[in-house]
Order: structure tokens, then C-alpha cells, then sequence
């Protein structure tokens, strides 16, 4: 489970900016928080809204390169432990608007929860070589992290744990010390922390076959939930099947008695879109993954936008503590009936064209008091009121036209 993450110099982001899914103290929703003895209680779910430009997808793209440059150098190499969802590597790349942070690292720093530990996993990167790199892991309450390694520049030093593994300590300057040891070493440690890493779920609709793989699963349980979900959802369909001398996925419906099949290609976009993004919802619930999605809301009526964000919000249904972390423009869905305050986020660029987020429930009103629960949260947006400039803002204030 991701509990915080935080970045600085990738994209259009200059300074350090934390992402933080770590439920503050408000009481909507509350049921629906991801709950552990001793530890501080996770979101299921998050969104980020924002101008185009403003940062969204960057924010995203920041934590897939993480992800990416520690699972890449594993799956190259068939030693991975999870099934990996990954259609796409994100470089890091420096913030390009002045002439210092190019020759700066860029950082990443992780907070994550596993099934008996807390780590904190820390990676600069400097023009595609690691700078500095440094692993920590706690037992949940426990005040003190334990070092499980630290690396700066050529050198690493060791924690207690790995001292006694004897591992080497001899790497190639482009590849993390973590993905090294786990393509090298059956450590428990290092293999908790790699499958976590493993398990994140990254969405890239550029690759529609990709997106399809999972989807074609010859788990009959797995199919079965996947139908009943599209029927939940108003796409009636009773069975579906992949030919592959086609490469085409088939859907089919019974009407008057009479079996159809219908090309994939020839239904609707939204139809589309929600079979490609259901199966990787429904590994994310059932696994208890992290899945990482831009533009979930693209082609996708609002109603079937809710329906996948309440599956997410429901212990009954998330029971494994799954969480979905995802970019949007869809206003309808912006209410205090789908999220809570701390669950809408925001980026936008700032004067100097550096990308900064914030959340809901960090914005103070004239009175300096918080936004309230039960604000209209989609109309404020559109008002200006929450700072990143929506949509058509500068253009309905009066500007010239020719």
C-alpha cells in the first residue's frame, strides 16, 4: 500500500512535491479508509485534477519512472515475482526551465506497506546513473527504522541484514543496488520490497494489445467476475472469447435465441475503454495492488466512473487494501458524494512554470476556514475558487477576441 511519495526536478517539476495518501483526521468516508493495528489510515483512492499542462499526468509519470527503473532491470532478466502490468518506461527527466536543474539529480522517495513492514525506499538519479539510493524498513508502531542499505555514488554501505547475506557490493552505475540484489540474491527482505514494486499496476492506453493481455486470462473465476461486472454496468454481454489467429477479441450476446459475436473494434468507445480497464481493476482488488491510471475518465460515462471509484471505496469489496490513483477532467464526478477533500488533489503550474499540487483539504477559504464537506465541490472548482485555473477560466473573464 502506498502511504506517501514524494519528487523533485522530473518534468515540469522543479521543487520537492509530496503526494500524500495518508487520511487526515475529516470524517467523510471513513468506513472506507484502509485500516491497520498501529498505523495511520491509507486512501483507497485518489484523483488529480488540473488545467492541461498543469502538471497531472507528470505527477504520474513520476512515480511510473520510479516503479519502472527498479522493475525494468528484473523483468529484462525473467526474475520477477509478480505478474507485472507495466506497458511503458517513464525516464527521468530533469525541469528543463533554467539552466541549473538540468545538472541536477532527480529524486524520488517512497513510502510503502507490506504485509508485516513499513519501508522507505529513497532513489536520486543523475543523467540515467543512481547518485544516491538508500532503503529503510520498520515494524508498523515502531518509532526507529532499521537501514537496510545506503548507497552515494560508488559506494554502498551495508545494514545489518545484508552483512550477514555477503552480498556484493559491485554494481553497474545504471542500474539501483535494489534491483541488482534482487536479480541476484534470494534475500527476504529485498524480495518484499521488489514484489511491491512488482505489483504496481501501470495503465498506458497508447498500447490497446497490451491492455488486452489480461483480460484473456483462462481463470474461469477471473472471467466469470469480469462478465458480471460489464452486465452491472449496463454492457450486456455473456461470454467472451481471444482468436488468435484474428488477434481479435470477440463479445457475445444471445438476442431472439440466436448467438452473436461482435469484434471488439466494432463496439462502442466507452464499451471499449472499460473492457480494457476492467480486468486490470478487478487483478488490483483481488491482489490488493496499487494501479496507476491517466485519464481513467477518457470515453467513460460518469456513471461507470463511479461505479469503478466505489468499487475501490468498498471493504467489502476491497479487501485487500487495493488503492487507485488516477488523473481526470470529469466535473460530474468532482462531489462529496464520491470523495473526500483529501482524496481530490490538484496541480497547476506556478509563475516560473514549475508544476505544484496541493489537495482539497488544504485550501482555505477568505475566512481562512477549510472548504466544507458539503460544498459543491465541481462548481467552486469551475469558479476559480480552488486556484488551478480550469478550463475556458481566462477566456469566460473577457478576454479580447478577434
Amino acid at each position: 500500500m502506498l502511504c506517501q511519495f514524494s519528487f523533485q526536478n522530473f518534468k515540469s517539476y522543479k521543487d520537492e512535491t509530496t503526494f500524500d495518501l495518508q487520511a487526515t483526521t475529516i470524517s467523510e468516508f471513513k468506513d472506507s479508509l484502509i485500516k491497520r493495528a498501529k498505523c495511520s489510515e491509507l486512501l483507497p483512492i485518489s484523483v488529480i485534477y488540473g488545467p492541461n499542462g498543469g502538471g497531472k499526468s507528470n505527477l504520474l509519470q513520476a512515480l511510473a519512472s520510479l516503479i519502472t527503473t527498479v522493475v525494468k532491470p528484473v523483468h529484462e532478466l525473467g526474475n520477477t515475482r509478480k505478474s507485472i502490468v507495466i506497458q511503458q518506461r517513464f525516464l527521468a527527466e530533469p525541469f528543463l526551465y533554467d539552466a541549473v536543474s538540468t545538472n541536477e539529480p532527480t529524486e524520488f522517495q517512497i513510502f510503502f506497506r507490506t504485509d508485516e513492514y513499513e519501508y522507505r525506499y529513497y532513489l536520486a538519479l543523475l543523467k540515467d546513473e543512481v547518485y544516491a539510493e538508500t532503503l529503510d524498513r520498520k515494524t508498523f508502531g515502531g518509532k526507529k527504522p532499521a537501514r537496510i542499505f545506503y548507497r552515494e555514488g560508488e559506494e554502498i554501505t551495508l545494514g545489518t541484514i545484508l552483512k550477514k547475506e555477503s552480498v556484493n557490493t559491485k554494481v553497474n552505475e545504471k542500474m539501483p543496488f535494489l534491483s541488482f540484489l534482487a536479480i541476484n540474491y534470494n534475500i527476504p527482505v529485498i524480495t518484499d520490497v521488489q514484489e511491491w514494486f512488482e505489483s504496481c499496476i501501470i495503465r498506458s492506453y497508447s498500447n490497446p494489445m497490451a491492455e488486452m493481455e489480461i483480460m484473456f486470462s483462462e481463470d474461469s473465476k477471473v472471467k466469470k467476475q469480469i462478465l458480471m461486472l460489464l452486465n452491472d454496468m449496463g454492457i450486456d454481454v455473456e461470454d467472451y472469447r481471444y482468436d488468435n489467429e484474428e488477434k481479435q477479441l470477440f463479445l457475445k450476446r444471445t438476442i431472439d435465441g440466436t448467438a452473436y459475436e461482435l469484434k471488439l473494434s466494432q463496439e462502442s468507445d466507452g464499451t471499449k475503454k472499460l473492457i480494457a480497464a476492467l480486468p486490470v481493476v478487478l487483478v488490483a482488488l483481488l491482489e490488493g495492488r496499487l494501479v496507476i491510471i491517466d485519464e481513467l475518465d477518457a470515453k467513460l460515462h460518469p456513471k461507470l466512473l463511479r461505479y469503478v471509484i466505489s468499487m475501490f471505496k468498498n471493504p467489502k469489496i476491497n479487501k485487500r487494501g487495493a488503492q487507485l490513483l488516477f488523473t481526470s477532467h470529469d466535473m460530474a464526478t468532482m462531489k462529496n458524494t464520491v470523495f473526500r477533500r483529501d482524496e481530490i488533489w490538484f496541480a497547476a503550474l506556478n509563475a516560473k512554470r514549475s508544476s505544484e499540487i496541493y489537495s482539497l483539504y488544504e485550501i482555505r477559504r477568505e475566512d481562512n476556514e477549510r472548504v466544507k464537506s458539503t460544498a459543491a465541490f465541481d462548481k467552486q472548482y469551475m469558479e476559480g475558487r480552488y486556484g488551478a485555473d480550469p478550463y475556458l477560466q481566462n477566456m469566460l473573464s473577457g478576454g479580447d477576441w478577434i
